[in-house]
């Protein structure tokens, strides 16, 4: 019997592993081996779905806007530059905040792409998930929607398609108007969409005088969430220091409350009074940013004050991914 069997395996033709496809985890893996895919070439595949990249956007002009634009921005978009180009037929490739009905991607009837970026994905790395679906939408029909999907282990990621020297330059929006050409002739399913979309979104400003910091407004007060690139223990560090200095705030009125941890990165997080708009800060900020430069080269021991302001920071850290 043992013999039957090792013909039987030995008569099935094998892939080579560069060419087996990713298919359901309870279905026979393509490789011929007679096992399920998730206890034979799909275990690579879920071992990339539960590990997280911390830092999936790590090494991209504008890391710390990637970031802002994933978890703060309601809507945005930037055009990307493709490090080969765009294929023929293909005029712009957009990234969009969010897309109608929360597509993963836009082929429009122009040929033009839009990509989403505040999707769910099926894997650990979004910048994995990202080129996946941009990659499928350069090829799809003008005119329809890209769904995603659980990509390989091993595929491309945002730091291999795109330009290293292209640049990184966000476009807040005050609405999601930017979805279709033409809002009045939408289809009702993306009229709906956009109206849910439009209502829901915070007014919302990136500030000029200092790099991905936002603005923006709620009814109780507004907020300053600046997305900072560097080493969160040293940033800390940094913080605590002009926060038991007394010099932590963007003016009168405003504090520094806390921060939150997203994508490997750092975000303080200021309250201002509601009367406070984007212009207002604009100073403050780039003369707050003058002194964070000066905490981060400090290299003194935190003094006991300092601790404690570092303490009370860390407590009002908030995870966002």
């Amino acid at each position: 019997m043992a013999k039957k069997r090792s013909q039987t395996k030995a008569g099935r033709p094998r892939l080579d592993e560069g060419a087996i496809p990713v298919v359901g985890a309870r279905e026979p893996c393509p490789c011929g081996s007679g096992r399920r895919y998730k206890a034979c070439h799909g275990r690579a595949a879920a071992q990339a779905t539960t590990e997280l990249v911390q830092r999936p956007f790590e090494g991209l002009p504008g890391e710390c806007d990637w970031v802002a634009l994933r978890e703060l921005v309601p809507a945005a978009t930037v055009e990307l530059t493709l490090a080969d180009g765009v294929p023929e037929g293909v005029p712009s490739v957009t990234l969009a905040t969010v897309l109608p009905m929360a597509w993963p991607a836009l082929r429009r009837e122009d040929g033009s792409v839009l990509l989403g970026l505040q999707n769910d994905t099926a894997s650990g790395d979004i910048s994995r998930d990202l080129v996946d679906t941009l990659r499928r939408a350069l090829t799809a029909e003008p005119g329809t929607p890209v769904q995603g999907r659980r990509v390989p282990a091993d595929g491309p990621r945002l730091q291999d398609l795109l330009d290293p020297e292209g640049a990184f330059e966000p476009v807040v929006h005050t609405g999601f108007e930017f979805w279709v050409p033409d809002a009045e002739n939408a289809t009702p399913e993306v009229a709906a969409s956009l109206e849910r979309a439009n209502a829901a979104a915070l007014p919302t400003v990136r500030l000029q005088s200092v790099d991905a910091a936002y603005w923006c407004e709620t009814p109780e007060k507004n907020h300053l969430r600046w997305v900072m690139p560097h080493e969160e223990e040293r940033l800390l560090d940094a913080l605590a220091r002009l926060h038991a200095a007394g010099r932590s705030s963007l003016g009168e009125g405003t504090r520094l409350v806390g921060s939150f941890r997203a994508h490997g990165l750092t975000v303080p997080v200021w309250d201002l009074p509601s009367g406070v708009g984007a212009q207002d800060v604009e100073k403050p900020a780039a003369e707050f940013a003058e002194r964070l430069a000066e905490a981060l080269a400090a290299q003194a021991p935190l003094t006991a004050e300092e601790r404690r302001a570092r303490g009370g920071l860390t407590n009002r850290q908030v995870t966002l991914s």
